[in-house]
């Protein structure tokens, strides 16, 4: 439990409140893979509107989880904020994927859900 993600902050804020520490989690769960797969596209079509949006989106969240990826993920959203043509994000984009992909997994499994 909690390799890839910390409920550290989560359960401070809950102080004792399960319900709202599985809310968060499933709030997690129906968000930040979305926003994932719509950065994942935007990047590779160098929309940077949208990449802007998505990862501008996902910054609190993948904080507050604390999944040790925020720096590469402004990194991505800079990247579309500032329209850095010639600037190749692929390599923080797949760490910022592999990190919500195993902190999704790992919560599922957490949590039974």
């Amino acid at each position: 439990m909690e390799q890839n993600y910390k409920l550290y902050r989560i359960k401070e804020m809950a102080e004792g409140d399960e319900d709202f520490i599985m809310a968060i989690a499933v709030a997690f769960l129906e968000e930040v893979p979305e926003d994932a797969e719509r950065l994942k596209k935007a990047v590779a079509e160098k929309d940077f509107y949208n990449a802007y949006q998505a990862a501008h989106k996902m910054k609190p969240t993948v904080d507050l989880f604390e999944l040790g990826v925020l720096d590469k993920l402004i990194i991505v959203q800079d990247w579309g904020k500032f329209e850095q043509i010639d600037k190749d994000v692929s390599a923080e984009l797949e760490v910022v994927l592999n990190a919500i992909t195993n902190a999704s997994e790992e919560i599922k499994q957490d949590f039974n859900l």
